[in-house]
C-alpha cells in the first residue's frame, strides 16, 4: 500500500535529523543496522537513542566519528561572529584542525560505497539520487563538472552514512508519496571548509532553485537547512501541496545537534489523506509539460519518449497538432511531480529541437492503489489493486499479461479476463 509522509521542516532540514524523524516514525532499526555494517567505511559508530529537545522526547541519530569534524561545534561555526584577536586565533587553530581531518571524496568513490552496501535496489536508487543532486548544487558552486567535483562536509562519513541511513528508511516504511510544503532557514553566516559563507549556503540555495522548493527565511540566526539536509528534500519531494483534510497515522520526531533560538526538531508524519471528508481517494497535485515541435523527426520523438519514461515521467503522450502557416508538427505532454520538473524539461531541450516548455499546476484525485504478485494456473502474475470505497478493482499488469499470451497463444483479452477472475476469487 503507498504510504503518504508529511515533513514538517520548520525549524529545517539535515540528514541526522531525517534519519532520527523515520526512525522514530517506525523504520526498523535493525534493518538500518545491517546495512551500515555492510557499508567499506570506518572510524564510525551510529548510536540511536532518545532525547529530550523543548520539553519534547526526539530520535538521535548520532553518527559518532573517530575524528571529529566539527559539524556541530557551535564555536567552530558561529563564533567568528565575535571579533577579538584572541577568538580570531582559536577558530583559525579549529579550522586547521578540521581541514586536517575532514575526508573528500569525490563522486565516483561515494557510488562505490552505495553499490557495495548490502541494501535494496530502491533505496540504493534514493541514497544516489541524493548525492547526484548534492554533487550538481556543488559543481555548480564552484564552477566545476559534476563528475571533478569533491565533497568535503559531505564527503565525511557521518553524511554518507546520515544520506544512506534516510533512504534505507524511506523504504522500509514504503513511503511513495512525500510531502514538503517548504523549508525554513535562517539567517547570518557560517564556518565550513571553504571559510565563511552567508546562510542559506549556495549548496542550498542551488538545490532549492534547481528543484522549485519555496524556501523561507525566519530571521532567526542559524543554519538549519544543511546542504544534505536541502538534497534529501528535492530527492524524495513529491508534492508541496498538503490535502485539505488527512488523518495522522504516526509521528516522529528527529532531534539535531545543533544549539539555536529555535529547537532543531524535524517532525515527520504519516498521513491518509481525505480521512475527515470521508473520502477513499486522496489529493495530490502533479505538473503538466506542454510544448509544440514543427521541426523533428518522429524517430527523435520516439527515443525523447522512452527517455522522459525512464528518467521518472508519471506518463508521456504526443499527438499531430497544426501549427501557423498550417506546418505539421506535434504536441508534446508530460505529466510528472513537481520534484521532476527540471530534470524532464532539460530533457526536452536536449532531446527534441523545442525553445519553449509551457508548465500547467494540476489538482487530482487518486485512488489507494498497491501491486502484488499472486500465483495461478499461469505462474506468478503482478496484479494493481485499487480501493473505491466497499469495490475493488483488480488489473493485471501488461508485462504479466503478454508474457503468458506468449507461452500459450492465447488472446490477450481472454488471458486478461482470466487473470481478473482467478485474482478476484484469491482476494475476496
Amino acid at each position: 500500500m503507498e504510504n503518504t509522509l508529511y515533513l514538517e521542516c520548520y525549524s529545517g532540514i539535515s540528514g541526522d535529523m531525517t534519519a532520527g524523524a523515520l526512525l522514530d516514525l517506525g523504520a526498523d532499526q535493525n534493518v538500518l543496522k545491517k546495512v551500515l555494517n555492510s557499508l567499506p567505511l570506518s572510524g564510525f559508530t551510529a548510536k540511536i537513542s532518545q532525547v529530550k529537545k523543548a520539553g519534547l522526547l526526539a530520535c538521535d541519530f548520532n553518527v559518532i566519528l573517530e575524528h571529529e569534524n566539527h559539524d556541530h561545534d557551535m564555536h567552530y561555526l558561529h563564533h567568528h561572529e565575535q571579533h577579538s584577536a584572541q577568538q580570531s586565533e582559536h577558530a583559525h587553530t579549529h579550522a586547521s584542525e578540521h581541514q586536517h581531518t575532514h575526508e573528500h571524496r569525490g563522486l565516483s568513490e561515494i557510488y562505490s560505497i552505495i553499490q557495495k552496501a548490502d541494501m535494496t535496489e530502491t533505496a540504493r536508487k534514493t541514497a544516489v539520487k541524493i548525492f547526484t543532486i548534492l554533487g550538481e548544487s556543488e559543481a555548480k558552486a564552484h564552477g566545476t563538472s559534476l563528475e571533478e567535483v569533491h565533497f568535503h562536509e559531505a564527503g565525511a562519513a557521518d553524511s554518507i552514512v546520515d544520506i544512506i541511513s534516510a533512504a534505507v528508511c524511506l523504504d522500509n516504511l514504503n513511503i511513495t508519496n512525500v510531502i514538503i510544503p517548504a523549508l525554513y532557514e535562517g539567517t547570518g553566516t557560517i564556518r565550513c571548509q571553504h571559510g565563511i559563507l552567508p546562510i542559506p549556503v549556495p549548496a542550498v540555495t542551488n538545490i532549492v532553485q534547481a528543484h522549485r522548493i519555496p524556501l523561507s527565511l525566519t530571521g532567526v540566526q542559524g543554519e538549519f537547512v544543511t546542504p544534505t539536509g536541502a538534497a534529501i528534500a528535492a530527492a524524495v519531494r513529491t508534492s508541496g501541496q498538503l490535502p485539505e483534510h488527512f488523518q495522522i497515522i504516526r509521528t516522529g520526531l528527529g532531534a539535531g545537534k545543533r544549539t539555536y533560538e529555535r529547537p532543531s526538531i524535524l517532525r515527520a508524519m504519516l498521513i491518509q489523506p481525505d480521512a475527515l471528508s470521508g473520502q477513499m481517494h486522496h489529493t495530490d497535485v502533479i505538473y503538466k509539460l506542454e510544448t509544440n515541435i514543427d521541426d523533428c523527426s518522429g524517430e527523435a520523438m520516439g527515443y525523447v519518449f522512452e527517455c522522459l519514461l525512464s528518467a521518472g515521467a508519471k506518463d508521456v503522450h504526443y499527438f499531430p497538432v497544426y501549427m501557423k502557416k498550417n506546418r505539421p508538427a506535434y504536441q508534446l505532454n508530460v505529466l510528472c511531480s513537481e520534484a521532476d520538473i527540471s530534470k524532464l524539461e532539460q530533457i526536452i531541450f536536449s532531446q527534441t529541437t523545442t525553445i519553449g516548455i509551457r508548465r500547467q499546476r494540476m489538482e487530482r484525485s487518486v485512488l489507494p492503489r498497491e501491486i502484488k504478485t499472486l500465483q495461478t494456473e499461469y505462474g506468478s502474475v503482478q496484479v494493481k489493486i485499487c480501493k473505491s470505497n466497499d469495490s475493488l478493482f483488480i488489473y493485471p499488469e501488461y508485462e504479466s499479461v503478454i508474457c503468458i499470451c506468449r507461452q500459450t497463444g492465447l488472446p490477450y483479452f481472454e488471458i486478461y479476463r482470466k487473470l481478473q477472475e482467478i485474482c478476484s476469487r484469491q482476494l475476496s
